[in-house]
C-alpha cells in the first residue's frame, strides 16, 4: 500500500510539474526571477500517522518480543529513530517508549499546489 501510494504520488509530480516546467521557461525570459525558498512548509513531510485502528508498541524491533503498550488511531506520537522497517517512538498520549512495525505507521506526504 505504501509502494502503491509513493507511486501514485511520483505519477502526479510528473505530470503537474511539465506545465509548470514549461510556463517557468517562458516567465524566465520575460521576467527576473523571483527568490523562493528551497524548502517550503507545504513541501515537508506531515505528522506521523497511524494506518489502522490499533498497533502494538514493543519493547524491541521484532514482532516476537513483548509488547509494552497500544498505540490507537489518533494518539499522537514522536518518531526518534528508524531501523529496518520499525520506528521508535514515545506515545504523547500515554508517556510509553518502544517500537512499532512501519507497515502500520507512516507520514503523510504534502505537495504544493503552486
Amino acid at each position: 500500500m505504501r509502494f502503491t501510494r509513493a507511486a501514485l504520488c511520483a505519477v502526479a509530480l510528473a505530470t503537474a510539474a511539465v506545465p509548470v516546467a514549461a510556463s517557468a521557461a517562458t516567465a524566465a525570459t520575460t521576467t527576473a526571477p523571483a527568490a523562493t525558498p528551497l524548502v517550503r512548509a507545504c513541501d515537508r513531510p506531515g505528522p506521523w500517522t497511524i494506518g489502522t485502528s490499533a498497533v502494538k508498541i514493543r519493547k524491541s524491533p521484532t514482532t516476537s518480543s513483548t509488547a509494552v503498550g497500544v498505540l490507537y488511531k489518533g494518539h499522537r506520537f514522536t518518531v526518534h529513530s528508524s531501523r529496518s522497517g520499525w520506528h521508535y517512538i514515545t506515545d504523547l498520549t500515554t508517556g510509553v517508549k518502544g517500537w512499532v512495525s512501519g507497515t502500520y505507521v507512516y507520514r503523510d506526504v504534502r505537495m504544493c499546489l503552486d
